[in-house]
């Protein structure tokens, strides 16, 4: 099967009969991007459709293309994920994006599901409460990074402690531990969150780091960096590839 075959196979499974309004006015573009994103990229590596679909999501919320985050929202559906994955891939981006930026991705999210029916608000996934989420959080932070994050927390400046603070109780406390996703899913998601945001190596290398500390190797990592790469371009994911490579040199 060609690119060709093969992009028209994998467009038909995510998003049905649907026709791109594109294909009235820019056939040639619309052909050149579909064979490249379903014809190869969506083929390249060792993922699979959910995991594709979840990291589509969340590139395209962190770059607030938001029609495009639509349409991967039923994608994501058609492939079989359920409504708390794809609520809960959206709500990891917020500690990286920001709030707003989450919200509007939210707001895309909620429309497809009212649209199919799916009942609002779904299940909670907190795992934590008020006097527990800096320690738990703490505690994933700690399993990700290892004992680099007490000596980060040592050594902050006192006038600065209470971002470290923030940082283990909001991003690790509040979202990390939430149900729904498991910690390998979480952190692959948030590195391709953090190459999408671009001007961001040294986290993107901790988290090179933190993916290969719990379980994705280098394939995998490559694989999802490949994913984000008709969405972010090449610049940003010859940077974070660059990343990957340092943190995990080549045999």
């Amino acid at each position: 099967m060609n690119r060709v075959e093969k992009s028209r196979k994998k467009i038909q499974q995510l998003f049905g009969d649907h026709v791109p309004a594109a294909y009235s006015t820019d056939p040639e573009f619309q052909d050149i991007m579909s064979r490249f994103i379903y014809g190869d990229v969506f083929y390249q590596g060792n993922l699979d459709d959910k995991q594709r679909e979840l990291i589509t999501l969340v590139v395209l919320a962190t770059n607030q293309t938001l029609p495009q985050l639509r349409a991967h929202v039923s994608a994501a559906l058609n492939v079989g994920l359920t409504p708390v994955e794809i609520k809960e891939a959206v709500y990891q981006c917020a500690p990286y994006i920001g709030f707003p930026k989450t919200l509007n991705a939210i707001n895309e999210v909620n429309g497809v599901f009212e649209a199919s029916h799916i009942a609002l608000p779904l299940e909670s996934q907190t795992q934590v409460d008020e006097d527990h989420r800096l320690e738990k959080g703490l505690a994933v932070q700690t399993e990700i990074f290892g004992d680099v994050i007490q000596n980060m927390r040592t050594s902050s400046p006192s006038n600065q402690k209470h971002i470290q603070e923030y940082l283990s109780a909001f991003c690790f406390g509040d979202f990390y531990t939430r149900g729904g996703l498991d910690l390998k899913t979480r952190e692959l998601l948030t590195l391709c969150i953090i190459s999408s945001l671009g001007s961001a190596e040294g986290q993107v290398k901790a988290h090179v780091q933190g993916n290969k500390n719990v379980g994705n190797d280098k394939e995998t990592l490559i694989s999802a960096i490949t994913l984000c790469l008709p969405y972010i371009g090449f610049p940003r994911t010859l940077n974070a590839l660059a990343c990957v490579n340092e943190v995990i040199p080549e045999d």
